[in-house]
């Protein structure tokens, strides 16, 4: 009889229940981290995933900080799970087999992102608790926006970027925006630079905002590609350089200026307002209600 992976799982989790009811949580996580590991190499992603689940639940119940070896532990699982490249504009297709197959490939991924997905935010969950980042793990945060990014057949820049952001690999993002560049539908493509510089700056993060648009430039040059040109483009040029004065009245008439860029993202006027309150002091009018509030924990390590 040929072993699906279940009795491995089942008997990997029944001993790390008996270690960790009895807090010996380092032969708990060893198990969990061997047995994800096992799984996931094995292409038994629902249950590795579970049992990488579990390790991040044993470092939370054992009070395990959030430090480069835990990190590292994370990591090695992380990189076991398969990165297989899916379509992501399918195009035509015709051929009944060609189309069971893609119907076939499309729900592997997306019970690939689910499945890691699931385990990062847990992750970051942890690290959030017990690590020096309030927002979880700046590692975690760019391994889930890589793999969403990788492995989802229709990607949403919106999910990413927020994850992106709260990263530390700029000129990975930078390189996956000028992906999305050569992928996304017309009009799709200033949208979501736009976006990306927004959020940097709702965060007060201004130098990776100017970064990340140097970056993109810098990559669209050397692949011979162009810089989508629109007005919303020249509205952000112009607001990281006002961002760097004490200038709010330049900051309101450039925000009245291009007001019909802006309205081309409903979430765009909600971001302004939080970058109005951290550069200078705006307070909004209902700053505990807003888009950007329920986009953050629609995201999140919910």
């Amino acid at each position: 009889m040929i072993d699906d992976g279940t009795n491995f799982f089942t008997m990997d989790a029944t001993n790390c229940y008996r270690y960790i009811s009895a807090e010996r949580y380092s032969e708990a996580l060893d198990i969990l981290q061997s047995g994800a590991c096992i799984q996931l190499t094995n292409g038994q992603i629902t249950c590795g995933a579970e049992l990488a689940v579990l390790f991040v639940e044993a470092l939370t119940k054992g009070n395990y900080p959030c430090n480069d070896d835990t990190i590292d532990c994370v990591r090695k699982i992380y990189n076991k799970f398969p990165q297989i490249s899916v379509p992501q504009q399918l195009g035509d297709v015709e051929v009944d087999d060609d189309i069971q197959k893609l119907s076939e490939a499309i729900g592997a991924a997306k019970i690939r992102v689910e499945s890691c997905s699931s385990f990062l935010k847990t992750a970051l969950k942890w690290s959030a608790q017990f690590g020096p980042h309030k927002s979880g793990s700046p590692e975690f945060h760019s391994m889930l926006a890589e793999y969403i990014f990788s492995e989802t057949p229709e990607v949403d820049m919106a999910k990413i970027s927020f994850h992106f952001v709260r990263g530390n690999t700029p000129q990975k993002f930078a390189s996956t925006l000028v992906s999305f560049m050569g992928k996304c539908y017309p009009g799709e493509d200033d949208l979501a630079i736009a976006r990306a510089a927004l959020m940097y700056c709702a965060l007060g993060n201004l130098r990776d905002a100017n970064n990340l648009l140097d970056e993109i430039k810098k990559q669209v040059q050397s692949n011979n590609l162009e810089l989508p040109s629109s007005d919303l483009m020249q509205f952000i040029e112009y607001l990281l350089q006002v961002l760097q004065r004490d200038a709010l009245p330049l900051f309101n008439m450039l925000r009245a200026n291009y007001k019909s860029s802006i309205d081309r993202d409903p979430s765009f006027n909600e971001f302004i307002d939080l970058i109005a309150e951290k550069f200078y002091g705006v307070q909004r009018r209902n700053p505990l209600q807003g888009m950007f509030g329920d986009i953050f924990k629609m995201m999140g390590a919910e």
